[in-house]
């Protein structure tokens, strides 16, 4: 048992003003715990509450799988001589389920969501745009501010292995959160039935160009190949004349060939833009969502308990601690 001689500090008075004494803070912490569990119920009970103030929101999902086009594809060489004007002929990422997933949440897909009317759990419909009502200084800066907002409760999920899409939407209300939802899957049929037919168009005009130059080849060949026999009867004697017309033959033939695969094409092509576009195959359409999913009665009561429960933990910290 150690004492202090007179003159002398006692032991613990020469902690550093930095260091804690964690008897003092233990004391403190047993004093206070009636108070931190009270605050802790008691902010257990505001988030409750807020539940019934803060306004709700609802989130509905929308699934489905992105079916490409099954019609052959040009061959190699001709999907070359394409690129170098300017159209592309070959495979593209456009039919993927990512680029679905972010078609979904573009800004014209947006716009066309806001600006279209939806019918609500009241029976009247509304347009997303003044059912959000963002204010503005003009119609364009209402739009502006309202796409912003509701670019934020569009959210999109892709799952690589069976390309399937998801897409939720939350809105204040329930049913205008399914008619919205279900709006995108209309949307990106317009898409593939309008916008992508234009691939397939600019694939048959091309191709029937193509057509029209090797058909006007062939017969300019067919002509060289008439004229020389008609100027040599007599071919089969020269060994010359004989490899001259077999290489004129040749050619004739291989275009030919070239015109008899560009008019499969072109008919191919002429098919695929009016009946082989890309679509959608709908696995769940959204439903009307019975519950709300913000905000959440637990998850507000909890946030409320901790936020009380460090509340008291801070009081007891900066309150005196209790003399012996």
């Amino acid at each position: 048992m150690s004492t202090s001689l007179p003159g002398q500090a006692p032991p613990h008075a020469g902690l550093a003003d930095d260091e804690i004494d964690l008897g003092a803070l233990a004391g403190s912490l047993r004093a206070g715990w009636r108070t931190s569990v009270a605050l802790a119920v008691a902010g257990g009970v505001v988030g409750l509450l807020l539940t019934f103030v803060v306004p709700a929101r609802w989130t509905a999902t929308l699934s489905f799988v992105p079916q490409g086009r099954s019609a052959a594809r040009l061959p190699n060489a001709l999907s070359g001589i394409a690129g170098q004007f300017g159209v592309n002929l070959g495979a593209d990422k456009s039919e993927s389920p990512r680029f679905y997933a972010e078609l979904a949440r573009s800004r014209s897909m947006l716009d066309s969501l806001l600006l279209q009317r939806y019918p609500q759990a009241s029976g009247d419909s509304v347009r997303l745009l003044d059912r959000l009502d963002r204010g503005g200084r003009s119609p364009a800066d209402s739009l502006e501010r309202a796409r912003r907002a509701f670019a934020a409760r569009v959210s999109t999920r892709v799952d690589n292995q069976t390309d399937l899409v998801e897409v939720s939407i939350e809105t204040p209300d329930p049913v205008l959160a399914a008619a919205v939802t279900n709006r995108v899957a209309h949307l990106l049929n317009v898409f593939n039935s309008h916008t992508r037919q234009s691939q397939a168009r600019a694939r048959r005009r091309f191709t029937e160009q193509r057509l029209e130059e090797a058909t006007r080849e062939l017969r300019a060949t067919e002509g060289e190949l008439q004229a020389f026999y008609q100027a040599n009867r007599g071919w089969q004697q020269s060994p010359a004349l004989q490899f001259a017309e077999a290489r004129l033959r040749r050619k004739a033939e291989l275009q030919q060939e070239i015109v008899r695969t560009l008019g499969r094409e072109r008919e191919t092509a002429a098919i695929e833009e009016v009946n082989d576009t890309p679509v959608l195959t709908v696995v769940d359409s959204a439903v009307v969502p019975q519950r709300r999913s913000f905000p959440r009665r637990s998850v507000f009561g909890v946030a409320g308990a901790v936020a009380g429960l460090l509340a008291g933990l801070g009081l007891a910290l900066v309150r005196p601690a209790p003399g012996p």
